[in-house]
C-alpha cells in the first residue's frame, strides 16, 4: 500500500469518527431536553343567561297613532333600557273576546315569562291563563282583578283630560264641547267628567255632548260620531278612542280638537289644540326590572299619573292664550306635587245630586266605580241605574 493510499484511509476514518461523535452528541441532547409542560386548560366561558322573554297583547294596530302606539313606544323603551337582557314580542289587533285567551295561552306556551295585556277586556281571559301558568308573570292594564301571579296597572288619563278641558273651555266659541266616547266604563266616564270639569274651570258656561261608538278603535264610527257632534254645535272635540279620526274630522270641518294617548299633531295641525299623552315606559321599565331581579310581586295595583311621569299634555297650539297655558302649567305642577286635586267637592252630577261634598276629595275607590256624568254633561251613562 502506498503512502498516498494510507493517508486516504486515515482521513476517511477520522471523518467517520467525527460524524459518529456528532450523532452521539445529538442523541444525548435530545434525551436531556425536558418534556414541555402541558398548557393550562382554558377556563370555560360563563354561560350567558337567557334573555327574559316578554310579550304584549295589543287591542289595536301599533300604527293607530294613539293608545296602542303609546304602549308600543313603552315596549321600545324597554328594549333601549335592557338591551339583550330581554327579548320582546307583540300581537296586535287582539279582540276583547275568546281570541284574547287563545293569544295569551300561546304567549305563555312560547316561553314568555312576563306578559302584558293592554286593554280592559283582557281581564277575565288573563285571569284564566294566569291560573294555569304559575311560573309566568301577568300584567293587566286598566283592570281591577289580581292574582298571585297577576297584577294590574293603569294611568290616570283623567289628569290629561282635565288639562285638555282647561284649554277647551278657553277656546270654544259656541260653549259646546263634543266627546267621542268609546265604551261606557268608569275609566271613560272619568275622562269625560274630568274634561268637563277642566273646561268649566276656564268657562263655567260650557256644556258637553257625548256620542258613543262602543269600541276602542273604529275610525269610520269615530268619524261619524265626530261629524254628528259638530252638526250638533260642538266646535271643540275630545275623544276617548284610539285613532286620530276625530282630529282629522275636525281638521276637515274647520273645528278644533285634541290628540289622545299620543301626540297626534301631524294628523290635523290646524285643528290640533294639544295632545293628552300617556308614557307607559316608566312603568314597563319598573315591572321588567322587578321581573329580572326577583322582586316582582303579584296581587297588587298601580295607578300612575303626572306625578310619576306617566301623564302629560304636549304640543299646545300657538294660538292658545298665554294665561291659559300658564293655568295648565299650574295644574300640572299641582298634580305633580299633590297640591291640586281634580275631584275636590262640591261636585254634583247632572241631575243636581251632590256626589262629592264640599272640601272632600274623592278617593280612588270612588273614582274606580264612577258611573254618573257631572253637571254640564248631557245625557246619562249607558247602563247606569
Amino acid at each position: 500500500m502506498t503512502d498516498l493510499q494510507k493517508r486516504s484511509l486515515l482521513k476517511a476514518a477520522a471523518l467517520t469518527a467525527v460524524a459518529a461523535a456528532a450523532l452521539v452528541g445529538c442523541g444525548k441532547k435530545e434525551e436531556a431536553a425536558p418534556a414541555p409542560a402541558p398548557a393550562p386548560a382554558a377556563a370555560a366561558p360563563a354561560a350567558k343567561p337567557e334573555p327574559l322573554k316578554i310579550a304584549f297583547a295589543y287591542v289595536g294596530p301599533v300604527g293607530d297613532g294613539g293608545w296602542t302606539f303609546a304602549h308600543d313606544n313603552g315596549r321600545k323603551a324597554l328594549e333601549k333600557e335592557f338591551g339583550d337582557k330581554i327579548a320582546t314580542s307583540f300581537v296586535e289587533n287582539v279582540p276583547e273576546s275568546a281570541d284574547a285567551e287563545r293569544v295569551l295561552r300561546d304567549m305563555a306556551g312560547q316561553g314568555n315569562k312576563l306578559i302584558f295585556g293592554t286593554t280592559f277586556g283582557y281581564m277575565e281571559p288573563m285571569l284564566k291563563v294566569a291560573a294555569d301558568n304559575a311560573g309566568v308573570k301577568f300584567e293587566h292594564a286598566t283592570g281591577y282583578k289580581q292574582a298571585d301571579n297577576m297584577r294590574t296597572y293603569d294611568s290616570r288619563t283623567y289628569e290629561g283630560a282635565y288639562m285638555a278641558g282647561v284649554i277647551a273651555g278657553a277656546m270654544t266659541k259656541t260653549n259646546t264641547l263634543g266627546v267621542v266616547g268609546s265604551i261606557p266604563i268608569p275609566e271613560v266616564v272619568r275622562n269625560i267628567n274630568a274634561f268637563t270639569l277642566g273646561a268649566q274651570s276656564s268657562n263655567p258656561k260650557v256644556k258637553t255632548k257625548v256620542v258613543w261608538v262602543n269600541g276602542w278603535f273604529d275610525p269610520p264610527k269615530e268619524t261619524e260620531a265626530a261629524t254628528s257632534l259638530i252638526n250638533g254645535g260642538a266646535d271643540v272635540l275630545f275623544q276617548n278612542t284610539d285613532s286620530p279620526a276625530v282630529l282629522k274630522t275636525a281638521e276637515a270641518k274647520g273645528k278644533r280638537a285634541f290628540g289622545w294617548d299620543s301626540d297626534m299633531t301631524a294628523y290635523g295641525p290646524k285643528a290640533h289644540l294639544a295632545s293628552a299623552v300617556i308614557n307607559w315606559g316608566p312603568y314597563y321599565i319598573k315591572a321588567t326590572k322587578e321581573a329580572l331581579d326577583g322582586s316582582w310581586k303579584g296581587g297588587t295595583a298601580a295607578w300612575w299619573g303626572v306625578k310619576e311621569g306617566a301623564i302629560d299634555i304636549v304640543s299646545i297650539a300657538e294660538d292658545v292664550p298665554a294665561e291659559t297655558k300658564a293655568k295648565v302649567e299650574a295644574v300640572k305642577k299641582g298634580l305633580a306635587d299633590g297640591s291640586f286635586a281634580i275631584w275636590k267637592g262640591p261636585i254634583a252630577d247632572n241631575t243636581g245630586k251632590v256626589q262629592v261634598a264640599k272640601d272632600t276629595v274623592a278617593d280612588d275607590k270612588f273614582l274606580g266605580g264612577l258611573n254618573f256624568f257631572v253637571k254640564g254633561v248631557e245625557g246619562k251613562v249607558p247602563g247606569a241605574k
